[in-house]
């Protein structure tokens, strides 16, 4: 896997790159490897380059792969996509954190099953920063009010805010969605005086310009492994 390993070598490079345009400590972005549709073999050799976390977008995906490298100690999981509430058990369950957290619902399912499992979850608000009718997130607006009401759900670890961007290659239209999540994660700071210290923004075709305008975490799969299988 010499050549996983150069691209991951490529891929932090640009972060620390993206980080010295913006006068950031690169140790301040994690990079988070997007392993959908990916097979378990491909995981187990970025874990033998060093890398524990691994980000799903689908919970059953996810409970497969974690089974297949059962032996491969240390491993996390973290659901990055959609998260239907009749999923939030086996989420809870397998996963050390969910950034898809954007309802009420959602969180009360979650919660749940937390309190079942006895354990806490680590979460994200998923923010809806492009305005698209196709995205799941709140609207920027409504999250005040919804991380507020998360108070009520003790199992629940509120770390930040999560988006996707307009799916383009202008930057004058990523941008502004990338501007919007900090400036929602500076009205939360000012309301609570700490805390909500996670970004999760930039994928592989923005992530460098996430990481000029704040991200703390990227999701990158295609930059690192290839174009995904169908699936």
């Amino acid at each position: 896997m010499t050549g996983l390993a150069e691209q991951f070598r490529a891929v932090e490079g640009r972060i620390a790159a993206a980080c010295a345009r913006a006068g950031r400590d690169p140790a301040s972005v994690r990079l988070l490897p997007v392993t959908k549709t990916q097979p378990a073999a491909v995981v187990r050799a970025a874990a033998a380059l060093g890398y524990r976390a691994f980000g799903e977008n689908r919970v059953q995906e996810l409970v497969a792969k974690q089974a297949a490298l059962a032996e491969v100690p240390g491993l996390e999981w973290v659901v990055i996509g959609h998260l239907q509430t009749n999923k939030a058990k086996p989420a809870a369950r397998h996963a050390r954190a969910v950034q898809s957290l954007e309802s009420l619902k959602l969180a009360k399912a979650l919660q749940s099953a937390c309190e079942e499992l006895d354990r806490t979850l680590d979460v994200l608000i998923e923010v809806n920063t492009s305005g698209e009718d196709s995205k799941f997130g709140l609207v920027p607006a409504d999250v005040i009010v919804f991380a507020k009401e998360l108070r009520a759900f003790d199992r629940l670890r509120p770390l930040g805010l999560m988006t996707l961007a307009l799916p383009s290659d202008d930057p004058a239209l990523v941008a502004p969605c990338f501007k919007t999540l900090a400036a929602v994660q500076t009205q939360l700071r000012y309301r609570d005086g700490e805390g909500w210290d996670e970004l999760s923004m930039g994928m592989s075709g923005d992530f460098e310009l996430a990481v000029e305008l704040g991200s703390t975490c990227v999701r990158v799969g295609t930059a690192l492994f290839g174009a995904r299988a169908a699936g």
